[in-house]
């Protein structure tokens, strides 16, 4: 019986020179990343937009657009109708390595910028290491104003009060908890929550939703909103 690949993350290779493309897209595989080759700005967008990716090496010199105006598109999208994650890690590979073009890249939204040109070896201790910050932020105690979520132990505050959650709910919380202020779509929490990623018309994620919002706040229900049509977000404004 053959070893099972267990693949570290799904990365968007998006560079134009099809020699360092290949390189890269080799050497990853290597390493057990999931290359995903991208030789143009809409290619890119493609994959992020369909693949939903963990990482995205973007080259800035584009035969079809700027890497920094993908960059930027990816940083202003809504996570719903562009469908792209706003939070996507992005590290940028340009040759490009005045001063003020490395702080413009990273003001665009770059988790880091390598100059090229630049070694692999390099290039995977920033991957691991933009992915090890991504998962600390993701996995670590989590505070949204009087809410707390501690998701190592699977407990909620609210308060100071201990909130007892089923672990659908907690999960949802945690979603929500995010990126508290955006309005994350019922399809897009059908897949993160119940993995469901064709469209459904269950009634599951609103009863959820609902006795979340109970839990949390029995008097005010001032957390869980339900953006009628779209989706939902935890707090208002």
């Amino acid at each position: 019986m053959l070893p099972q690949r267990r693949e570290i993350a799904s990365v968007v290779v998006c560079e134009d020179d099809e020699p360092t493309l290949e390189l890269l897209c080799d050497n990853l595989v290597a390493d057990r990343y999931k290359a995903l080759p991208a030789p143009s700005a809409s290619d890119a967008l493609r994959l992020c937009r369909f693949k939903q990716p963990d990482l995205m090496l973007l080259d800035l010199a584009l035969p079809d657009a700027s890497g920094l105006d993908v960059l930027r598109e990816i940083r202003a999208a809504d996570g719903i109708v562009s469908r792209f994650d706003p939070r996507l890690p992005v590290i940028v590979l340009s040759g490009r390595g005045a001063e003020q073009e490395r702080v413009r890249g990273l003001e665009s939204g770059a988790d880091a910028y390598l100059v090229k040109p630049f070694s692999y070896t390099e290039l995977r201790a920033q991957i691991g290491a933009v992915l090890r910050r991504v998962q600390q932020r993701r996995s670590g105690p989590l505070r949204v104003g009087e809410i707390v979520i501690d998701p190592g132990r699977w407990r909620v505050w609210v308060g100071g009060r201990s909130v007892q959650l089923s672990k659908k709910e907690f999960v949802l919380l945690h979603v929500l908890a995010s990126d508290p202020h955006r309005v994350f779509s019922k399809r897009e929490l059908l897949g993160e929550v119940w993995g469901l990623q064709a469209p459904t018309k269950t009634r599951t994620l609103d009863s959820h939703a609902s006795r979340l919002r109970r839990k949390l706040d029995p008097e005010g229900a001032r957390f869980v909103i339900n953006c009628w049509g779209v989706g939902y977000r935890l707090l208002d404004g």
